[in-house]
Order: C-alpha cells, then sequence, then structure tokens
C-alpha cells in the first residue's frame, strides 16, 4: 500500500513541555481535515471491514455518549467553512466524495468513516474514567483489547513517565474539563516505517529507531473533551507522520 503522510503539522510536537502538557483548544481547531485524509480514510475503510473487532469495541452503557458524539461531529463537519461535507438522507458525503451512511446504531465504526481522528468514550465510574468505547485504527504501540474497560491508570501502564502525581493530575483534567473547551496536547516519536496500524502488546516494545536518523516522525494531537449531555469525557488522537526531510522546526 503506499505511504499515507503529510508534508507539514500544525505545531511543532518537538518542542519540550512537561507532562501532561496540556493547552486550551478551540473547538473549532478540534477536528482536522489535512492532505493525508483520502488516504487514512482509505485505511480506515479497510481496517473497519476486515478487522473490526480489532478497531473498535463499545460497552452498552456508552451507546449514548457514541450517540451524542456521533452527532456533534457531525454538526461540526457540516459546518465546516470549505463546505466539504454534506448530508442528504442520512448519507454523508466526504471530502473525497466518498459515502458514509449514517448508523447511529453502530456510532464508533460510522465516526471511523468520517474522521481521521481515533476516538476514546471515557466514562467516570467510582472514582476514574475508564475506557468504555473507542474506534481506535492507528494505534502507536498499543492494542486496543488490553485498555479497552481499564482505568487511566490501567490504560497508561507501563509508559515509564507516567508516575502516580502524572496520572493523578491527568484525572484532574478528566475531572475537569467543560463542555465547549476542549484541551490538547502533541507527542512525538521516531519511526523507522510509516505504518499507521501498529497494535502492540503492553509487553512487547516497539522496535528502536534512532532519533538521530529514523525517516519518519509520528506524531500525535491528542484532545480532550466534554460531551454536555451524556458528561462522557472524548479523547482522540489526530496522527500525522511525516519524512524526515519535511520536519522543519
Amino acid at each position: 500500500m503506499t505511504d499515507v503522510l503529510q508534508t507539514a503539522i500544525p505545531f511543532d510536537p518537538l518542542a519540550p513541555k512537561p507532562l501532561p502538557g496540556i493547552s486550551p483548544l478551540a473547538e473549532q481547531d478540534w477536528l482536522i481535515i489535512d492532505e493525508a485524509y483520502a488516504g487514512q480514510m482509505a485505511l480506515r475503510a479497510r481496517l473497519l471491514a476486515e478487522q473490526r473487532k480489532d478497531v473498535v469495541a463499545m460497552l452498552p452503557e456508552a451507546l449514548p455518549a457514541a450517540q451524542e458524539l456521533l452527532d456533534k461531529v457531525l454538526g461540526l463537519l457540516l459546518s465546516r467553512p470549505e463546505g466539504d461535507f454534506t448530508c442528504t438522507n442520512d448519507v454523508v458525503t466526504r471530502p473525497d466524495k466518498a459515502e458514509v451512511i449514517l448508523d447511529r446504531n453502530d456510532p464508533l465504526a460510522t465516526l471511523g468513516r468520517l474522521v481521521q481522528e481515533d476516538i476514546c468514550i471515557l466514562q467516570k465510574q467510582g472514582d476514574e474514567h475508564v475506557m468504555t468505547g473507542a474506534v481506535l485504527c492507528f494505534p502507536a504501540s498499543w492494542l486496543l483489547s488490553e485498555k479497552f474497560g481499564r482505568p487511566l491508570v490501567g490504560i497508561h501502564v507501563p509508559v515509564d513517565s507516567y508516575t502516580d502525581d502524572v496520572a493523578k493530575r491527568v484525572q484532574r483534567l478528566f475531572d475537569g474539563v467543560r463542555p465547549e473547551r476542549p484541551l490538547w496536547r502533541s507527542n512525538a516519536l521516531w519511526y523507522a516505517d510509516t505504518v499507521l496500524h501498529q497494535p502492540r502488546s503492553a509487553n512487547q516494545r516497539r522496535p528502536y529507531a534512532d532519533p538521530k536518523t529514523a525517516p519518519y516522525l509520528r506524531s500525535e494531537k491528542q484532545s480532550i473533551l466534554r460531551l454536555p449531555e451524556t458528561d462522557a469525557v472524548i479523547f482522540s488522537i489526530h496522527t500525522y507522520i511525516l519524512a524526515r526531510a519535511h520536519v522543519s522546526f
């Protein structure tokens, strides 16, 4: 399959920042449609068709939140000033002219066919937020099956930098995020390849790529927002992969 790459990224993922490195995000800047849209969406469609059990999971209690999220995303897409999304009789036409049927009984898979972002639903259970739903086509060295149904601390094991103090701060962020006031952060990792779908067990380390010579930079724009009706927190991931020649920060 042809490499799916971006040639630019609208932030500097290599700038040093302390964990969790969160900043405010304007709601209209949450979802991104970039030059890799058609290529990433084609890969997402294939994964959803051929490996659905690996990329979509949802507990029954997450259905109202997923439906609320689908409505929110659809509203944002249809109000884009570019006018590149249209909807007629519950069929959405995307910027690449592909058509997506709106299935409100399968909202996460529908979202996975509309936007480049991977999306996780987290709902408060006791003192922690638990992942109750997700469409995850482009994991960077983790498995949905290992993280699904687990709380924030369990999701981030075995991230070395995710200390108890950082865990408490992240939980406070999830508790404190307000509707219409999203937050975001970014990360950056050097890779030897351009593969977007990289599931990997927690006890299986990613092959080492020397930051000084690795040919590709992979960066995730990670956003957090709260749904006003169901109170669920949404964690979304927009993945960029740039060839080293296009990394000019």
